[in-house]
């Protein structure tokens, strides 16, 4: 693993978001008088952009879709930005690939404001250089663009750069950048969801994903 630059994403690879984002899209569909009260059905909604997953999972048009991620914000920025947990393993992990002389970095289509504050409050932001995220009116949700501003913004090379994620998204941003990504099997993406995008890496625990760092 020569890579000097680690970009991480955030929700299902460094922490486990499940229960503040869970609750937060229950939340915004009550809102709009859709009835989910298993929030099991829900976790589809950790990793995709917002916006798109509302519109894709209960057909609603853009303009509802946003009503959503409003009322969405309206209980995570308070209450679901808390109910979070760090993956055990990541802050010694981070600890780590610091001392090894990498550099490191926060990629995730979470608006940056909030993934901010997460790192903030749960004591990991000192490991990374930036952190970049989406903006509250939905630019750089992509994870392609996202990446390709990052790399922009650092003038990094590509091939001494390294994206990690748990979900197709993040390995599709890589990709399309010119990057080598590795799926992580810990958080909330499938196996096959990750093999299907051809990852140079695939980590099923983050044991694995440490000893592959040395």
């Amino acid at each position: 693993m020569h890579y000097r630059n680690i970009l991480f994403d955030l929700d299902g690879t460094l922490t486990d978001p499940r229960e503040g984002i869970t609750r937060s899209v229950q939340y915004a569909l009550a809102k709009l008088d859709i009835h989910e009260p298993d929030l099991a059905n829900l976790e589809h909604f950790i990793g995709p952009p917002l916006l798109q997953c509302f519109m894709q999972s209960y057909e609603l048009s853009e303009e509802r879709a946003w009503e959503a991620v409003n009322h969405y914000r309206d209980r995570f920025k308070v209450t679901g930005l808390y109910e979070n947990r760090v993956f055990d393993g990541i802050d010694a992990l981070l600890g780590r690939l610091r001392e090894q002389g990498r550099t490191l970095y926060i990629a995730t289509s979470k608006p940056t404001v909030f993934a901010r504050e997460i790192a903030r409050h749960f004591g990991f932001d000192r490991h990374f250089r930036h952190i970049y995220g989406s903006e509250l009116d939905g630019t750089r949700t992509n994870k392609v663009e996202l990446i390709a501003h990052l790399l922009e913004e650092e003038g990094l090379d590509r091939t001494d750069t390294l994206m990690i994620g748990d979900r197709k998204h993040d390995l599709i941003g890589a990709n399309r950048n010119g990057l080598h990504g590795a799926g992580v099997g810990y958080g909330f993406g499938s196996r096959e969801e990750l093999l299907g995008e051809a990852p140079a890496y695939f980590f099923a625990s983050l044991d694995e994903l440490g000893r592959a760092f040395g």
